[in-house]
């Protein structure tokens, strides 16, 4: 009684603030915590007319024809590959643009940067993907008759499996990197600008302020965002590569999420995909919880 008494008290003490937080709660409960129920799919034999409920119980069945497919290898080693070469390229350029704009001492070429370096995040992979078909056409595109006075003869790159991991890293890059500084802009603004002023006294340069003020004092975010990503490195939406890749890219550019929407959408393998991509999010719950036991031992620093 004194429990409920005294979360009574508190709902009434804190009723406003518990209904700015109501739809995000809401919101998470509705499409992110119900829709965990057709995780059932992947352990039955789904039929449509029967539902999930009523279709017959299939236990591990799908999770081995899975490992047992002659695309899973290729499957792992294009998805970890893929997330890897991304987290390695994507990850440390958005801290070094942060860096960089700290340098900047004037104001309005610093505001101008920031905003073209945004500006990209905004437009859709579709675009994205056109803007890079057009500039690497065989048949006129800009990089391709720059390359060509580098003596590089005209090619197909979206035909190339060699290629595909380098557009999609760096088209990504490109379009991300501005957006994903903001957070390491804000924790630069947040340092104590006494300590730099002290620092100049002592007669540090700016090479020293960096490397014993900036640096140290975003660590902790750092370490934290990495956790996070690596945490979401399978996570690589079907989107964008669907958009780039054909089947002469397939060795390198068939990842889970693509084989899941074949599989799911196309084939109408519903409970084989929902096994696709429940193992592909366990991988990537083990490796959150490895990085974040890491960081912890190491740093003093985790999510949890």
């Amino acid at each position: 009684m004194r429990a409920i008494w005294d979360l009574k008290k508190n709902i009434r003490r804190d009723w406003m603030l518990l209904l700015i937080v109501l739809p995000g709660v809401v919101y998470f409960a509705v499409f992110c915590y119900g829709p965990m129920y057709g995780i059932l799919m992947a352990f039955k034999d789904y039929n449509v007319s029967k539902g999930i409920w009523g279709s017959p119980w299939a236990g591990l069945k799908h999770f081995k024809e899975l490992v047992n497919s002659v695309y899973f290898g290729r499957l792992v080693k294009n998805t970890f590959l893929l997330s890897i070469e991304q987290l390695f390229w994507s990850f440390p350029i958005p801290i070094a643009f942060a860096l960089l704009l700290n340098e900047l001492k004037h104001n309005k070429l610093k505001r101008v940067a920031q905003t073209a370096a945004y500006l990209p995040h905004f437009i859709s992979a579709v675009v994205v993907v056109g803007i890079l078909k057009d500039l690497l056409s065989s048949d006129g595109g800009v990089l391709t008759r720059l390359l060509q006075t580098f003596g590089v003869q005209p090619k197909n790159y979206f035909n190339l499996p060699e290629a595909f991991r380098t557009l999609y890293v760096g088209s990504g890059v490109w379009q991300e990197f501005g957006w994903n500084s903001i957070i390491y802009v804000a924790a630069i603004s947040s340092i104590d600008q006494e300590m730099y002023e002290s620092a100049s006294l002592d007669g540090a340069g700016r090479w020293k302020k960096l490397v014993y003020i900036t640096l140290p004092s975003i660590a902790p975010t750092i370490i934290l965002l990495l956790v996070m990503n690596m945490g979401n490195m399978l996570n690589i939406g079907y989107e964008k590569v669907i958009l780039m890749y054909n089947p002469a890219t397939y060795s390198t550019a068939d990842i889970f999420s693509t084989y899941v929407y074949r599989k799911g959408l196309l084939s109408a393998q519903y409970s084989f995909a929902s096994a696709v991509g429940l193992a592909n999010s366990i991988i990537n719950v083990l490796i959150l919880l490895g990085a974040n036991f890491v960081a912890r031992k190491a740093t003093d620093t985790s999510i949890f």
